[in-house]
C-alpha cells in the first residue's frame, strides 16, 4: 500500500486568508464613492484601510517574537516584521490604489462631463461604477509592483526579511 504524504497544514492568517483581508480594500471603495458621499465618509475609509494595514503589521510582528523566542537579534527580526508588512500593507493596500481609484474616477468623471449630456447625478455614480469595477484589476499589478520595490530598494537593507506573500 503506498503511503500517503501528509502536507503540512498551513496556519490561518487571519489577515490574509479570510474576509478581514478586504478591510485593506476599504479605501478604494472609498474613492470610488467620493463624489457621491462626504468627505468624512472618504476619510474614514482610509482610517479602516490603516487599521487593518497596522494590525495585519502587528500581528506579523507577534508571530516574529513567537517564532524565534529568546536567541539573539529577536528583536530586529520583529522589528523588520513589522516594518517590512507595514509598508507592503500601506503601498500595495492604501497609498498606490487609493490615488488609482481617485485618478480613475477623477478622468472618468472629466471626460464624462466633456462627452456627455449626461446629468450630474448619472455621471457620478457611472464614475463610481467604472471605480468599483477598477479594483478588481489593479490589485494583483499593484502587488507583485510593491513585490518589486521593495526587493528592489528595503529589502536589500535588512536581508530580505520577511516576504508579502499574498
Amino acid at each position: 500500500m503506498d503511503s500517503i504524504k501528509e502536507q503540512p497544514t498551513k496556519e490561518l492568517d487571519i489577515y490574509r486568508d479570510t474576509w478581514v483581508r478586504f478591510l485593506g480594500y476599504a479605501n478604494e471603495v472609498g474613492e470610488a464613492f467620493r463624489a457621491l458621499v462626504p468627505m468624512g465618509m472618504v476619510w474614514a475609509s482610509y482610517a479602516i484601510a490603516t487599521a487593518y494595514v497596522t494590525a495585519d503589521a502587528v500581528d506579523k510582528g507577534k508571530k516574529a517574537a513567537k517564532e524565534h523566542g529568546g536567541n539573539p537579534g529577536k528583536n530586529t527580526r520583529v522589528a523588520v516584521a513589522v516594518v517590512d508588512t507595514f509598508v507592503w500593507q500601506a503601498l500595495a493596500s492604501v497609498t498606490i490604489p487609493g490615488f488609482t481609484i481617485n485618478r480613475v474616477c477623477a478622468a472618468s468623471l472629466y471626460l464624462l462631463g466633456r462627452t456627455t449630456r449626461w446629468p450630474l447625478p448619472v455621471r457620478k455614480w457611472t464614475t463610481t461604477a467604472i471605480g468599483l469595477s477598477t479594483i478588481p484589476f489593479i490589485i494583483t499589478p499593484i502587488d507583485r509592483s510593491v513585490d518589486y520595490l521593495l526587493d528592489s530598494s528595503l529589502r536589500r537593507v535588512y536581508g530580505g526579511g520577511e516576504k508579502h506573500d499574498p
